[in-house]
């Protein structure tokens, strides 16, 4: 991360956040446990900057995405955006907030309305929050289209037109018209070409650079994560297992889980020989987690201390945090 960042305080800082779904059953629908999507996570993200948050499917990115932003309730701990605490705000002060924090979804096409032309899509909420003059409104969306490579004849077609990545392209500008502060980008390119992945990963970052956007970048897609993110956090089974800046974290991987996600991450050259780690065994159910270290039951590592005690986040390095038993006091244990 850039050192203009390093002495601000961070625009979206999360503290112990939990986010547990409740399992129901029987003929009263009483409550026989919980599933735990996220497990007493924390992290923070400086102004301007990218947080790439990786993980296997399931591990529960895209609900502390969503729980950020309050689409989400919380179970426990608190998200604060800019010094205010979202889950705290009444109703009309979340909606005051919204603008300034966005989302890009997955697929872009179910988020899109098939029967609104793209214009209106766009223009729809900044209408709504009197954003602009009327005066004013149709050279704003205008410009916001061309700012996303958009042309202007788009305004009047309807999504079903449109390629995947022009889709994406919409969504972007969708979230862009609200003059946002932060967006959380959720696997915004997973659906679409290799080719087309590219273009929109270079779009987000020109507009973070014209916007000073602040962006939460989730991926299972490690190349991508190295490409646009400042910092990276991984992700396992509703735990933040290791935290650091981009270069570090890629340089240096500690915890076992990281190493086994960086050994699969393809290499464009047929002459280079790289040992993949092979995990043994499924992922264990978040509705019925393994006790001590949730990743023991698959890691080559495990130690006694692992099955019966959960690890917690060590700082190892300036700025590079780790949860594992491997470390203690900030060095391996041998």
């Amino acid at each position: 991360m850039t050192d203009k960042f390093a002495l601000e305080a961070p625009l979206v800082e999360v503290k112990n956040l939990k986010k547990y779904f409740p399992i129901s059953g029987g003929m009263f629908a009483k409550v026989k446990g919980y599933v735990k999507a996220v497990d007493d996570v924390s992290f923070s993200i400086k102004r301007g900057t990218t947080m790439g948050l990786v993980g296997e499917s399931g591990c529960g990115k895209t609900t502390i995405g969503k729980t950020i932003l309050r689409l989400n309730d919380i179970t426990g701990g608190t998200v604060t955006f800019d010094g205010i605490d979202i889950h705290g705000l009444d109703r009309k002060a979340l909606r005051a907030l919204r603008p300034r924090i966005q989302i890009i979804f997955q697929d872009p096409y179910s988020s899109l309305s098939p029967r609104m032309p793209v214009g209106e899509i766009i223009g729809e909420a900044v209408r709504e929050k009197r954003l602009v003059g009327p005066e004013a409104f149709d050279d704003y969306i205008t410009g916001i289209m061309k700012d996303c490579g958009l042309q202007v004849y788009h305004k009047d077609r309807y999504p079903h037109e449109f390629s995947g990545g022009q889709r994406q392209r919409i969504c972007i500008a969708r979230a862009l018209a609200l003059n946002p502060e932060f967006i959380v980008c959720d696997e915004p390119v997973s659906a679409l070409d290799v080719s087309i992945q590219a273009q929109i990963i270079n779009l987000l970052k020109a507009l973070q650079e014209k916007y000073g956007l602040t962006y939460l970048f989730i991926s299972h897609d490690l190349s991508v994560v190295e490409h646009i993110s400042d910092t990276v956090g991984v992700m396992y089974l509703g735990n933040l297992v290791e935290y650091a800046d981009k270069e570090t974290i890629f340089d240096n991987p500690l915890h076992p889980y990281t190493m086994a996600l960086f050994s699969a991450i393809p290499v464009p050259d047929p002459d280079v020989k790289t040992k993949r780690i092979i995990l043994e065994g499924s992922i264990p159910s978040p509705a019925d987690p393994p006790a001590g270290c949730k990743f023991h039951t698959r890691c080559s590592h495990c130690m006694d201390v692992c099955r019966v005690e959960a690890p917690v986040m060590r700082m190892v390095a300036s700025g590079h945090q780790v949860a594992c038993h491997l470390y203690t006091e900030g060095r391996r244990v041998e």
